[in-house]
């Protein structure tokens, strides 16, 4: 489809060419950080007093966007979501950076998920996640509204094959396996580093274990695993923390 293009306003489908950031803080942040690829936004009259609605009005007058106030329409792209806004963009393309650490998902299945572990990277200062197929879209309104528009401050890219990411970035590994080699306390992270994740339900087949250093997060035998969003928050803390500064204490 041409950039230029005109855009059906349609409930989302994987195919379209855009897609909707749903709620306001997900719209500033597409305003903030994909200015380009804003399309239209979407005010509705209920949120007209919300303190973000007023920065979405003024970051749409610096950028010369097109807003209107359209209940209407809110209530059928997004006739569950509740929002104020709706922020509409063309889906773009985006490069890993060779030189950083990165984040690997092998066959992500769930949006929340996806969402979340975005937004956890960000915290965390990574900004470059790949994807490998099968997976889900990561343009998909339920992942950008769980991500708080993370999304749009993160560098992704999609690839057909473990192998094929591999073959562009030469790198240490660290595949995370609940049956890793080394404890996730005796890991020593060498940057530029790439941490790997499996699928929520499969984890990663023991193939992985010949990927680099696999790693585990040891944990009490009440439960049998991590859920993927908080393995990844586990692993990007300890990979990271030395990057941190002491906070100093409260006087």
């Amino acid at each position: 489809m041409s950039p230029d293009a005109p855009i059906e306003l349609k409930r989302s489908k994987k195919e379209y060419a855009h897609s909707y950031a749903f709620g306001v803080f997900p719209t500033v942040e597409l305003l903030k950080y994909r200015p380009e690829s804003v399309v239209r936004v979407l005010l509705h009259s209920k949120g007209e007093r919300n303190d973000g609605v007023a920065k979405i009005r003024q970051l749409c007058k610096e950028a010369y966007i097109d807003m209107e106030v359209n209940d209407k329409l809110i209530d059928r792209l997004a006739p569950s979501e509740n929002s104020y806004a709706v922020g509409i963009f063309r889906k773009y393309d985006s490069v890993l950076d060779t030189s950083t650490d990165h984040v690997v998902l092998v066959n992500p299945s769930d949006m929340g998920n996806i969402g979340t572990i975005m937004r956890t990277m960000l915290g965390f200062g990574i900004r470059n996640l790949a994807i490998v197929r099968p997976a889900v879209d990561i343009f998909d309104p339920r992942v950008i509204r769980a991500s708080m528009g993370a999304i749009f401050q993160l560098s992704f890219r999609y690839f057909e094959t473990f192998e094929e990411y591999r073959a562009d970035f030469r790198r240490d590994y660290y595949p995370f396996m609940t049956d890793g080699a080394v404890s996730l306390q005796d890991a020593r992270f060498n940057s530029p580093f790439s941490l790997v994740f499996g699928n929520e339900g499969a984890g990663l087949p023991g193939s992985f274990r010949e990927a680099g250093t696999s790693v585990t997060i040891q944990h009490g035998d009440l439960i049998d695993s991590l859920n993927l969003p908080v393995a990844v928050s586990i692993a990007l803390y300890e990979a990271t923390k030395g990057r941190f500064s002491t906070l100093a204490p409260d006087p």
